[in-house]
């Protein structure tokens, strides 16, 4: 079998590596992350043949999955950013929001 020459997408949208970062920080502590991940596309890939970035990602499956997850996300910071007790502002709302369409965006071109 031939070695997949494409960079995927971490279909958990590089949370694990985020959430090591946090820990590391805060604790000066982090384990491993494992090497492999479930992409967009649905195969389990090298970790280092992922990327966040969407100029990154060749795969276009993996392409149409980022875009599809980051528009999930905005509509989602929005409808929770407005809930009463929501620690967000309505400008943090905003702003998070138009990150994730812009990643969206992002993805669809290319």
């Amino acid at each position: 079998m031939a070695a997949d020459p494409h960079i995927h997408i971490d279909a958990r949208l590089g949370g694990q590596a985020a959430s090591r970062a946090v820990l590391a920080s805060a604790f000066g502590l982090a384990a491993d992350l494992p090497p492999t991940v479930r992409s967009g596309c649905g195969l389990e890939v090298a970790r280092a043949m992922t990327s966040v970035r969407p100029e990154s990602v060749t795969c276009l499956t993996c392409r149409e999955f980022g875009a599809e997850a980051h528009e999930r996300l905005a509509a989602q910071v929005e409808s929770l950013g407005v809930l009463p007790g929501s620690p967000l502002t309505p400008a943090q709302v905003h702003e998070a929001a138009a990150h994730h369409r812009d990643l969206a965006r992002r993805f669809t071109r290319g």
